[in-house]
């Protein structure tokens, strides 16, 4: 079968830098990130051997998340100086590894693997596998035929999750997932959920409804303790479904399956590349 590997980048680059430790180049600039990205870029490379392949990025400017709901992911901490270059070099990263890069304003790297995966997903003979860090992409699981690997903390092992994984985590298909943070919100991105309705409240009601509109449309049945607290907030909720949701029809350009086809390594080119960094020691592994 073959493999279309389609990388989260901005996930990804956010967990490396985290868990790398600090690295600079002679002229002390912040390098680790990109240090771990081409370490783990050899790496996966080598184990997935996919067939195609392709880097997706967020971009500064707002979302349309953003646009219907101010707060969207208002919460989180500003961003760290020295992960800003390495976010922008980043690409130059993927340019040397031959990795086409999608990036369009207005839009989350969720949404362009998402509308990615909406376009190749029914190929023949063809498993999508994404690398990430943002559970928010599980919901893109279908069988074995759609399957996310969440990079684990240090970023040097994954989770695989195919839809009997997902199942088993928590207890609902993949395409629920938008409908659990309907219900109970995800402080990470600043999505109010329902107020005082958790994970657990939330699985239940799905389980037994499948979705926030099934749960609204069946509250004279549902239970006065948690019916109590869904009364008055069915738009709160609907507006933090669509927040979850994924956008599967980004307006980006793909043509074709033969626009990402994974490339040798060009060692020329790598080499050249790791030296510009001092990356000495990535020479001898490519």
């Amino acid at each position: 079968m073959r493999k279309l590997l389609l990388i989260d980048s901005h996930a990804l680059i956010h967990r490396l830098f985290h868990g790398m430790p600090p690295l600079t180049t002679e002229d002390n600039e912040p390098v680790g990130a990109i240090y771990g990205l081409c370490q783990l870029l050899i790496k996966i490379v080598r184990e997935e051997q996919p067939d195609y392949i392709a880097a997706c990025f967020d971009r500064p400017e707002p979302t349309f998340r953003k646009q219907e709901f101010e707060a969207y992911k208002a919460t989180r901490a500003a961003t760290m100086p020295d992960i800003i270059p390495q976010l922008i070099e980043s690409r130059s990263t993927f340019a040397a590894f031959g990795i086409p890069v999608y990036e369009l304003a207005g839009y989350e790297a969720d949404d362009l693997i998402a509308t990615i995966v909406e376009n190749y997903k029914d190929t023949p003979d063809l498993q999508i596998v994404i690398l990430s860090g943002d559970r928010d992409l599980l919901q893109l699981v279908v069988d074995e035929k759609v399957v996310a690997d969440m990079i684990k903390s240090g970023a040097s092992e994954v989770d695989r999750y195919n839809e009997e994984a997902v199942i088993a985590k928590y207890e609902l298909r993949p395409d629920q997932i938008p409908d659990l943070k309907g219900l109970m919100g995800d402080a990470s991105d600043n999505i109010p959920g329902v107020p005082n309705v958790g994970q657990k409240t939330a699985t239940l009601l799905l389980k037994d409804f499948g979705s926030v509109e099934g749960v609204y449309e069946n509250l004279v049945i549902i239970p006065e303790k948690h019916a109590k607290k869904l009364e008055g907030n069915k738009e709160q909720a609907l507006l933090s479904k669509r927040l979850a949701t994924v956008e599967r029809a980004a307006p980006i350009e793909l043509n074709g399956l033969e626009a990402v086809t994974a490339k040798e390594f060009d060692k020329e080119r790598l080499s050249a590349y790791f030296k510009k960094f001092g990356f000495a020691s990535l020479v001898d592994r490519i």
